[in-house]
Parts: structure tokens; sequence; C-alpha cells
């Protein structure tokens, strides 16, 4: 059965840094692509990048490129988003994603997997 877990959302001030994590099971990780997206209240779910199989290679949205940090460890089948200098408008709900194809997450965005979501809340 595929699962998805995010962790590592909460409450936190502007400013501040958070790390992500996405624990992947059920499907070879290391064979898929992931990506991270997020919606915030009222607005449509919106892509924040993609990394490929290897880690190797990275692509962001251009609202997240700066800030936000995508990487991956294959070893611990876990994927991660890094956002650093968070601002009130980046509180949302984010959800990873996976699928063997990038380009199914960062063009298409209609991955095969999803997970839950954590929720981020970025006070002023």
């Amino acid at each position: 059965q595929v699962h998805l877990a995010e962790s590592g959302g909460g409450l936190v001030q502007a400013g501040s840094s958070l790390r992500l994590s996405c624990a992947a099971s059920g499907f070879p990780f290391s064979a898929y692509a992931m990506g991270w997206f997020r919606q915030a209240p009222g607005k449509e779910r919106e892509l924040i990048g993609g990394i490929i199989r290897g880690g190797g290679s990275v692509f962001y949205a251009e609202s997240a490129k700066g800030r936000f940090t995508l990487s991956r460890d294959n070893a611990k089948n876990t994927v991660y988003l890094q956002i650093n200098s968070l601002k009130p408008e980046d509180t949302a709900i984010y959800y990873c994603a996976g699928d063997r194809s990038l380009h199914q997450i960062v063009e298409l965005q209609s991955p095969e997997y999803w997970g839950q979501g954590t929720q981020v809340t970025v006070s002023s």
C-alpha cells in the first residue's frame, strides 16, 4: 500500500526556516520523481518543485526560486522541502507527491501519488 507521510509543519514566525519531510513507502521510491505542492486558503494548489529520481536535478516553479530547496535521500525513502525566510503568505497545506515521470509532476501537475499534507502557518 502506497503511503506518503509529510511531517515538519507547524506554527512558525515570519523570517524563520522550516524543513518538511515526506516519508514514502509502498512503491520503489528511488525509481520515482518526487515533488512538493502547496495550497493556501482560498487558493488553488500550486507547484513548488520537483526532483528527479537520483536527486541530481531539481525543477522549481518561478514563484519558488530562491527560498525553497528540494532534496531527497533515497536510502531513507524521504524527500525534503527546506523553506527559508518564511512569510505569512507561505501559510498553506504542503503536499508531497510522486510519479515515475518528473514531467507528470511539474508540467501536468498530476502525479500518481499524493500525501495527506502538512499544515504550515506563518505568523507575522
